[in-house]
């Protein structure tokens, strides 16, 4: 064969090849709780503890909202996702054959506080706090479950009415950190967030538990997941979901699961996300 007719046949081999050995990376992603640099740190040793399990290789995608992180296990950008209880439902409707495959053990049982800024005078009780009416109040990111969906879902069961009904004013941070700082700051009086990043600002030493306090927390309801989807075990092998699982069930080290924070991963399936799913419909946050 002449260089002139090897060349492009040479580039063209070299295409296929690299779009084979893309193909066989399994990308997954994880709904934007915290900001971007966290995210990273969080989840760059979970691919390599992913990619020596599942003997694929595995990156970790960043993404900046929780609908593109929807979107992303929609379009097949990704495969494997880190979602809250509402977008893990959101993601698994548009995808036929997708499921929920673990959860953190605290996931079960999840719950989200109500925070106020101390010059607010409110302080923690068992009973929702009536005094917060006319207050401004912050939630995280619109279609997150435990920084939207399951606290509104709360100031609608207690108090019959609508958020922005109940408080002078109404709005979203973007993710719970967020809504800490500016809680925090007296930027908004009350807010809610997931108890789990509060008890890791407590952990850490972050000052801005100094000045927000946490006045009520919601009963508990399941939340966080790992979704996979439908067709993986066409791309990687009859079985590959199930291996996803038991890496995910198996993960053991403390300072990967720290990342989420979680103490351990369980079993979880589909079902154990109808309640979320019927909130949801409830509140008009799904289609």
């Amino acid at each position: 064969m002449t260089p002139r007719l090897f060349a492009p046949l040479l580039a063209a081999c070299l295409t296929l090849s690299g779009a084979a050995a893309a193909q066989d990376t399994l990308y997954f992603s994880a709904i934007p709780d915290e900001d971007e640099t966290r995210l990273a740190e969080r989840f760059g040793a979970v691919a390599e503890y992913l990619s020596e399990e599942l003997d694929v290789p595995v990156e970790f995608v960043a993404v900046k909202s929780y609908p593109a992180a929807v979107t992303a296990f929609r379009n097949d950008q990704v495969q494997l996702a880190w979602f809250g209880g509402l977008s893990g439902v959101q993601a698994r409707l548009l995808v036929p054959g997708a499921r929920a495959i673990a959860q953190g053990d605290e996931d079960t049982k999840f719950v989200s506080y109500f925070i106020a800024h101390e010059d607010t005078g409110l302080t923690r009780s068992e009973k929702f706090p009536e005094e917060a009416r006319g207050m401004s109040f912050t939630f995280g990111a619109k279609t997150s479950t435990s920084g939207r969906l399951m606290p509104e879902y709360a100031i609608r069961q207690n108090t019959g009415e609508a958020p922005d009904e109940f408080f002078g004013r109404v709005g979203f941070s973007g993710d719970h950190s967020q809504t800490l700082r500016l809680v925090a700051s007296g930027a908004w009086q009350v807010g809610a967030l997931n108890f789990a990043v509060y008890d890791q600002a407590v952990a850490d030493g972050a000052p801005e538990v100094e000045t927000a306090k946490i006045i009520w927390q919601t009963p508990p309801y399941p939340d966080y997941n790992w979704t996979i989807r439908g067709d993986v075990d066409e791309r990687w092998g009859e079985g590959f979901a199930d291996k996803v699982q038991a890496a995910l069930v198996g993960m053991d080290d403390p300072e990967l699961l720290a990342a989420f924070p979680r103490n351990a991963f369980i079993p979880a399936d589909n079902q154990d996300y109808v309640a979320i799913e019927e909130v949801g419909r409830e509140l008009d946050l799904l289609e």
